[in-house]
């Protein structure tokens, strides 16, 4: 074991800053490989003097973290808000006995609050005793901020003296009697003065220059949220920067793999869809057994939906959204680590590590975590887990495997094991792209479980235990999959265990929370890729109008408004699927489009609303809320092919969708032609206007708006209108508003909650 110890005296002023730059590392330090013991104490009689001390298993841990970002940073820290650094401020000591070094004891003392100043009167004098012992170096009272536990820390000149003292019956009442009745029970700690190697503040001359930079929105996290979040930012010119902590993408399958088609409807938009297609494989359905009974089989070719179910390893999702946002000119900065940050009325300011020992303050609009399961956004903002973070007992394993079997090709295989009615195993298959290739989730072998002797493992897919074999895989096929069934080809697997939990919020000031960051869940419906995704697609719109200073002030908060129900849902019937063969719905349809997010509403969201004549109108149209459907068949003048309406709202602007049949009046063909005419201009160019109108209706004389004939009427059909309608499409899909006849006045009210000043 290796024990540092760095002795620094802060400048006028700074200690607070000391103190809060300790802290905004201790998680990371204490969650590093090898970290026993990662402690800040203060001198007793000086609070300007700090005692930061670690401990590590080896000499390899406390290298690899003294050559790292996180050791970086806090040297920079310590060199602008402190004295210089002397050799002799730093102490390295290890516990191998060694009677002929330098030895120093460490006595942690309990101290009863109310008998503090007692106590270190007692120990001073205890010290000036102390001085005629022979081999007695000396000695300093530490205690840790905000508690009144003292630590004794004396230095001796070997093993013999510190023995001899000890052992002599005398010393309690000659040297530390005043201190004696405090001492009761305790276990001092002994080592010996090690090497203590490079000095860990690096020289400013050898230690890359600290940056400062701008932006106006900081994405910490390059997962498919934060990637998402990026894309739609620089798709509306906000310039943004991106951040990872890892050096490299990573380059294996161990995380989401299934695409929902909400999804794909987002990466048509964002133009991605087709690489998409390219790169994954169609799931086409499911088929479940029980006790080697198929219990179930269904397709997912259900016909309506604009797309299937796409099987795509979250690699190569991830690859596709980096080179789409790098078309924008953004690309993730990789090895940079979120350190710690500051909120004001005004921005965030951030402080950042590099992977080659450079630090950076970034400041910035606004700031969203979108950095996983482990997300040190929400540690920072202090987010607890709604009810409390929930970890399943079991443990599972994951692998990517070649399975030679008589399987519906292009279906989800579950394999169910109950004993008296009670789920005790488990195997679900994926295909994936490639001849019988399959991701494989099961319970993990007993051996893994028997190593964390039950204990929780960290939440997420990356709390790698081992790695199972080939012939782990193979026990659980012989066990639940058909009769002769072979795995072969492992190409990677591995252990996690399975959490679940919603933070109590999605939005702290000018900090927001998006995908694992703010929800985990079970994996069962693949759902946790998909609705980050979907949680970066609704916030990215209004992050965006906020940084032009044209939202309205309610607008960022229905960000958390519309998504944490969503999580919530996902969360809950994520955990209730979890151990079940999911055929517990009378409407297995129903919850295949729920499962992909083609029913998400925000109805209840204060940011959509309605002007109806009646209580029947618009009865058969997508309400106030919900998904806005594509339909097909719009002719428009000088285009040789029918038109998709997702071909008008496609893009980062409201869509207002104008409606006339022949009943229309000239009066309200007039209103529609003024409200187009003025409707964008006064709305910072941020509404785009479309008149559909029946195929029996007139063109209005001049294209104020753009005109397009419903000539099958499948738009009339799919949207319920009759007479004069409109429908306002958020730029995420969604209906913001609709009325029928058109409400001019409740339309720009509407408006009013979006846009700053509403309609100007």
């Amino acid at each position: 074991m290796i024990r540092t110890m760095l002795r620094i005296r802060t400048r006028r002023g700074s200690a607070k800053t000391v103190e809060a730059a300790w802290r905004a590392v201790a998680d990371r330090v204490g969650d590093s490989a090898g970290n026993r013991l990662w402690q800040l104490l203060i001198a007793a009689d000086d609070p300007s003097t700090y005692v930061m001390v670690a401990e590590w298993t080896d000499e390899a841990a406390r290298n690899h973290y003294e050559s790292g970002p996180v050791a970086a940073y806090l040297a920079g820290v310590v060199e602008a808000a402190c004295e210089p650094v002397t050799p002799d401020s730093y102490r390295v000591m290890d516990d191998q006995p060694d009677p002929d070094s330098l030895m120093y004891v460490d006595v942690t003392v309990d101290v009863p609050a109310d008998r503090v100043a007692e106590f270190q009167r007692g120990h001073a004098e205890v010290v000036a005793r102390m001085a005629a012992v022979p081999g007695y170096l000396g000695e300093e009272l530490l205690r840790e901020p905000g508690s009144p536990v003292h630590h004794i820390f004396a230095q001796w000149r070997g093993a013999e003296p510190f023995r001899r003292w000890v052992d002599d019956p005398d010393h309690e009442r000659a040297e530390a009697g005043p201190i004696a009745e405090f001492l009761v029970g305790i276990r001092p700690r002994v080592f010996r003065a090690a090497d203590p190697g490079p000095r860990p503040v690096q020289p400013a001359a050898t230690r890359p220059a600290a940056r400062h930079t701008t932006t106006d929105v900081l994405v910490v996290g390059a997962g498919p949220t934060g990637l998402t979040t990026a894309i739609e930012l620089a798709r509306r010119s906000i310039d943004c920067q991106v951040i990872d902590k890892l050096t490299s993408p990573p380059d294996q399958a161990d995380k989401a793999i299934g695409v929902h088609c909400r999804t794909m409807e987002i990466w048509a938009d964002q133009g991605v869809d087709r690489e998409a297609m390219n790169a994954g494989s169609w799931l086409v359905g499911q088929a479940v057994f029980v006790n080697g009974h198929q219990v179930h089989r269904g397709s997912w070719e259900l016909p309506g939906l604009p797309y299937a179910h796409l099987g795509l390893p979250q690699y190569e999702t991830e690859r596709i959204l980096t080179d789409r946002l790098a078309t924008l000119g953004v690309r993730p900065r990789r090895g940079t680590e979120l350190v710690d940050f500051t909120s004001d009325d005004d921005g965030v300011t951030a402080n950042l590590a590099h992977a080659d020992g450079g630090t950076e303050t970034v400041r910035a609009k606004f700031l969203v975590g979108a950095d996983g399961a482990h997300s040190r956004v929400r540690q920072l903002l202090g987010l607890t887990f709604t009810g409390g973070l929930g970890r399943f007992p079991q443990l599972f394993m994951l692998g990517d495997v070649d399975v030679d079997w008589d399987m519906p090709a292009g279906h989800l295989l579950r394999f169910i094991h109950e004993t008296d009615g009670q789920l005790d195993n488990m195997l679900v298959c994926v295909p994936l792209r490639g001849e019988s290739r399959y991701r494989i989730a099961t319970m993990a072998p007993p051996r893994y479980f028997a190593a964390t002797r039950g204990e929780n493992a960290p939440p997420g897919f990356s709390a790698e235990l081992g790695e199972p074999t080939l012939a782990d895989v193979q026990s659980v096929l012989d066990q639940l999959a058909p009769a002769a069934t072979t795995a072969a080809n492992l190409r990677w697997s591995s252990i996690f265990r399975i959490s679940h939990g919603i933070v109590d919020r999605y939005r702290d000031g000018r900090v927001f929370v998006a995908g694992d960051a703010a929800h985990l869940h079970p994996p069962a419906g693949g759902q946790g890729m998909n609705t980050g995704i979907q949680d970066a697609w609704n916030l990215a719109w209004k992050l965006a109008l906020a940084v032009r200073g044209v939202a309205a002030p309610g607008l960022l908060d229905s960000y958390q408004i519309e998504r944490r129900p969503q999580g919530e849902e996902v969360v809950g019937r994520a955990v209730r699927l979890a151990f079940t063969d999911e055929l517990e719905r009378e409407d297995l349809e129903r919850q295949f489009l729920q499962e992909m997010s083609m029913l998400v509403s925000y109805a209840d969201s204060p940011l959509v609303g309605e002007s109806l004549a009646s209580v029947d109108a618009l009865r058969a149209g997508p309400a106030p809320g919900e998904r806005a459907p594509d339909v097909s068949g719009l002719r428009r003048r000088g285009v040789g092919h029918p038109m998709r309406l997702h071909e008008l709202t496609r893009g980062t602007r409201h869509t207002l969708l104008l409606y006339a049949d022949r009943t229309a009046d000239e009066a309200t063909l007039a209103a529609i032609d003024k409200l187009s005419a003025d409707l964008p201009d006064r709305t910072y160019g941020e509404v785009e206007v479309y008149l559909l109108l029946s195929p029996d209706t007139s063109a209005l004389p001049a294209d104020h708006p753009p005109v397009l004939h419903d000539v099958a009427g499948e738009f009339r059909a799919g949207y319920g209108t009759a007479g004069a309608a409109a429908y306002l499409i958020r730029p995420d899909g969604y209906v913001g508003f609709r009325s029928q006849p058109i409400d001019v006045d409740a339309l720009r009210h509407h408006l009013h909650l979006v846009f700053n000043g509403g309609v100007r």
